[in-house]
């Protein structure tokens, strides 16, 4: 079961992932490709490039709170693999 991976310092995230940026304070988590596959997640993706535009210099940068995030994290981990 995938699951979510937090790291901070690294500049790569590990082969299969990606990294995304959530909350006011940018904290940084590295989630599986596989996510990409959720419509959930890609709505999520889409207010992102809605609100912040697709040539945003911080990365992907989502318009939710971590708390927001933790429990969608969570969700996908159960029922994506």
């Amino acid at each position: 079961m995938p699951k979510k991976v937090e790291l901070e310092g690294r500049s790569r995230a590990p082969k299969g992932h990606f990294v995304v940026y959530v909350g006011n304070e940018m904290k940084r988590f590295v989630v599986p490709t596989s996510y990409l596959k959720s419509p959930i997640f890609q709505q999520l993706l889409d207010k992102a490039a809605e609100e912040f535009g697709f040539d945003n210099q911080n990365g992907i940068v989502l318009p939710c709170d971590e708390s927001t995030f933790d429990r969608l994290t969570a969700f996908l981990a159960k029922h994506h693999s």
